[in-house]
């Protein structure tokens, strides 16, 4: 995904939302989405509204997601620790939550309630204080973001939503304005969550104006598999992730020619089923996606681990030894039953995460994406006066004799 290509006609909007607020948002919603909302800020009664007609099902199915990304996500927040470098002489490490945090639902191609989940809770957990979730509005729904996405704002106890996507939602939510009925959106510190090229290029140009979680890109997955995976699962799982988008990349890295090959035929058996068919042969066929014949393992690890996919499915005889020894993955799936679905939705994981191989050196949405940590130096005059000679040298060494006049000055009148 090259960002820079679209860059020149992503910062127009940005600066244009910069300078005059909601009604540049509403004219290029206008122009993107074929709908102009009445308000960008979704009426509260609509979130209600929203939940109240949900599918009980698919509440009851939100509503376990919710628990148990919960119950993995609250073990990730830092304690504060203070460590005492030398008698009166401490440093503390403090985990102060991000202020206000805008957090993006995408609206493309599907509907992504369960990625509100995997932002808000993390971010609640951490203890951020005011957060806004940010949709794309449906024309299907008079201007208002999907249904499902309101509803899982609601339960997720989501008191303010946006109705505004792509580049010109996260200029607003940078810059914050004025809404059509005089309510104050007010800018936020962060913004999290995966969204088109567009989007992504206008993180990258008001990254410093905000925080950016990452520049999600297409997603991806890859399959490590050997001659005791099953086809018809490695191929489920290819389709899974094709199913989300023309550019998905679906990789199988195998040392088994037979499975190759056998997953080909239950990939032409089963796409034939799907519903999103032609999206499905469109990512397949693409050049980002294919199989790789290695000649082992551990050549195979050493492929998966270049290649630093999105999601990682591991099945090999002795998967979970094999999975230990993984190095870059987003996300790693162990064994025939955890497939990439059981993460997007109920394992308790998160979903967002680094695409494009970013893998190598970042990870995914968390807990401590959305904290800080501050140090905080508490030094008495005699443990100062101790390391003053050290100071003063390292002072001097760099050529800032002032730095070191300041810590001499405390002791020399």
């Amino acid at each position: 995904m090259d960002v820079d290509s679209v860059a020149h006609l992503v910062r127009p909007i940005v600066d244009d939302v910069a300078a005059r607020g909601v009604p540049a948002v509403l004219e290029y919603t206008e122009r993107f989405d074929r709908v102009r909302p009445a308000t960008v800020r979704v009426p509260a009664a609509e979130l209600t509204k929203a939940l109240d007609a949900l599918d009980p099902a698919v509440r009851a199915a939100l509503t376990e997601a919710i628990d148990r990304v919960r119950r993995v996500h609250a073990d990730q927040r830092r304690t504060d620790v203070t460590t005492q470098v030398v008698p009166g002489g401490t440093v503390t490490e403090r985990w102060v939550p991000v202020g206000r945090v805008g957090l993006y639902a995408p609206g493309g191609l599907a509907v992504y309630p369960s990625t509100v989940v995997m932002n808000v809770v993390p971010a609640q957990l951490a203890g951020v204080e005011s957060l806004v979730v940010c949709s794309p509005p449906q024309a299907e729904f008079g201007g208002l973001p999907h249904p499902t996405i309101l509803a899982a704002a609601e339960l997720l106890g989501v008191e303010e939503v946006w109705a505004a996507g792509g580049a010109q939602a996260v200029a607003l939510l940078a810059h914050g304005g004025t809404d059509t009925d005089g309510t104050a959106l007010a800018p936020v510190d962060l913004v999290t969550g995966p969204g088109n090229i567009y989007l992504t290029a206008a993180k990258r140009l008001l990254r410093g104006v905000i925080g950016i979680d990452a520049e999600a890109g297409p997603t991806e997955i890859a399959v490590l598999a050997d001659h005791t995976a099953d086809p018809v699962h490695v191929a489920a799982d290819l389709i899974s992730q094709a199913e989300h988008d023309t550019l998905a990349a679906s990789v199988l890295v195998t040392t088994s020619p037979s499975l190759a090959d056998a997953v080909d035929a239950e990939l032409q058996r089963q796409i034939i089923a799907t519903k999103h068919a032609e999206r499905i042969m469109t990512a397949l066929r693409g050049k980002q996606s294919g199989c790789v014949l290695v000649s082992d393992v551990d050549d195979g690890l050493k492929v998966v681990d270049a290649y630093a996919a999105e999601h990682l499915e591991i099945q090999t005889k002795d998967a979970k030894d094999v999975a230990n020894r993984v190095r870059n993955a987003g996300a790693v799936f162990v064994g025939a039953y955890a497939p990439v679905s059981l993460g997007d939705y109920c394992a308790g994981s998160n979903h967002v995460l680094p695409t494009g191989g970013c893998a190598r050196h970042s990870s995914g949405l968390s807990v401590q994406t959305f904290l800080r940590g501050i140090h905080v130096i508490d030094y008495t005059a005699d443990a100062l006066r101790e390391v003053a000679d050290r100071v003063v040298a390292l002072a001097n060494a760099e050529d800032l004799p002032a730095h070191g006049q300041a810590v001499t000055a405390r002791f020399t009148r």
